[in-house]
């Protein structure tokens, strides 16, 4: 293997993704791992130079206090621990280490080497992708989006043909998205891609579902089932490559934080999955993926697109999904979009997209009263996913969105514009 790893246990820290972070801009590959990791897991992970026990604030679940298994200490892997007062390695901080006791860790006491960066982890992940896929096939969920259209390049350059990518219509695409997928990944890469239009049948299976948990639930099953008849269409399809990445897996709850809202390629996968799961971006953070994408040789558009949340305008058609606020969300957003690019926002704004919620207002059209929808539009920036800050956008665009979704858009009479940061927000409204 190319990289040195440090290990992270998380043993209650609410600073797991802090330190991870922090280690790999150091040089140094880090991953984040369960604190009932077993002795044979550990060793089984490649090139591991040192462990951190990483207490915290939540190292009480159900009433116990988390612990790691005895056995780990007889590894013989260089450990520290931080704020975790049932350590038995000798090595001990009561607080998150700074950054000299940090790099003596890694480099004094780990003998660890400045090898973290996208030309070797690409490498790493291919070997891993060949060793655990070996001979046989894999069917590759792609939207289009960043995270898919990575794993996408990385599967292709690991098992070339082995590789199926198959992109859904779900009915909740943004405007032309289906197309440009076809267009990009079938005409210009030459991807083996099969193309399925489920609009249909996803409507119906979400026709009068409110709850957003259920709706994403919903999305993330019937994916599956999707892909499912394709593979059976298909011979000796064993593996599901997925672009789930770290900021999805927290979100979706670890072993000791709460969730904050499953994602559907984490928390909203059947329990009957029949697929073994391919994940080669699980441990990257958003801006890691696009470096990645770049690594991998994908154009400049394709990489740095606006991200797209799996379930879609589905968590942006608030509360049970209609086809009028379905239409009105997807035009504006259409707008939105148009209209940065106009202004050179596109290029300076993380992500940005309407919603349009599940309750009308009253206006005024034509003189006469009318009772409609409303659009709101959020814009921010971030580097993680993790924490996000709102864009400060120029009076004169808002305007000039505002007035093009009112004079455009059917059954929408007022626009908002959200100024919440995360947290205490999260990035999408559901």
């Amino acid at each position: 293997m190319k990289q040195d790893l440090i290990v992270i246990l998380d043993l209650g820290s609410t600073q797991n993704t802090v330190l991870a972070r922090e280690i790999r801009d150091l040089g140094v590959y880090s991953e984040i791992h369960p604190h009932d990791i077993t002795a044979e897991e550990l060793a089984a992970l490649p090139n591991v130079k040192g462990v951190i026990l990483n207490g915290g604030e939540n190292r009480v679940v159900d009433g116990q206090e988390v612990q790691i298994r005895e056995e780990l200490y007889g590894l013989g892997y260089p450990m520290i621990s931080v704020d975790y007062p049932q350590s038995k390695c000798s090595n001990c901080l009561s607080a998150l280490p700074d950054q000299e006791a940090l790099k003596k860790f890694l480099f004094d006491t780990c003998k660890a080497e400045t090898n973290w960066n996208m030309k070797n982890f690409i490498e790493d992940q291919v070997e891993l992708i060949r060793q655990q896929v070996g001979d046989r096939k894999v069917l590759l969920a792609l939207s289009g989006g960043v995270d898919s259209s990575v794993v996408a390049a990385m599967l292709i350059k690991a098992i070339g043909t082995q590789l199926t990518c198959v992109h859904v219509n779900h009915g909740l695409m943004r405007k032309n998205e289906s197309e440009s997928v076809v267009k990009v990944f079938r005409d210009e890469l030459h991807a083996n891609l099969v193309y399925v239009d489920a609009s249909e049948r996803f409507l119906g299976k979400l026709a009068g579902v409110a709850d957003p948990e259920q709706k994403r639930k919903i999305i993330g099953g019937e994916f599956i089932r999707v892909f499912e008849e394709e593979a059976r269409k298909l011979e000796g399809i064993d593996f599901l490559g997925q672009g789930t990445i770290y900021p999805d897996i927290i979100e979706s709850g670890t072993k000791t934080a709460k969730m904050v809202k499953s994602h559907h390629n984490v928390g909203g996968l059947p329990e009957d999955l029949k697929f073994e799961l391919v994940e080669p971006l699980k441990q990257l953070f958003k801006d890691e993926v696009r470096a990645c994408g770049v690594e991998l040789g994908l154009p400049h558009d394709m990489v740095y697109r606006q991200p797209f949340p799996g379930p879609g305008l589905g968590v942006r058609c608030l509360g049970a999904i209609t086809r009028d606020r379905l239409e009105a969300v997807r035009e504006a957003d259409a707008i939105l979009r148009e209209e940065f690019a106009r202004a050179g926002l596109d290029k300076k704004v993380w992500q940005y997209f309407t919603v349009v919620p599940d309750f009308k207002s009253v206006g005024m059209k034509n003189n006469a009263r009318v009772f409609e929808y409303m659009v709101i539009i959020r814009a921010i920036n971030t580097v993680d996913a993790m924490t996000a800050s709102v864009e400060k956008v120029d009076w004169d665009v808002l305007e000039r969105i505002t007035n093009r979704i009112l004079a455009e858009v059917e059954n929408v009479n007022r626009v908002c514009y959200d100024m919440s940061p995360k947290p205490p927000a999260t990035i999408e409204f559901e």
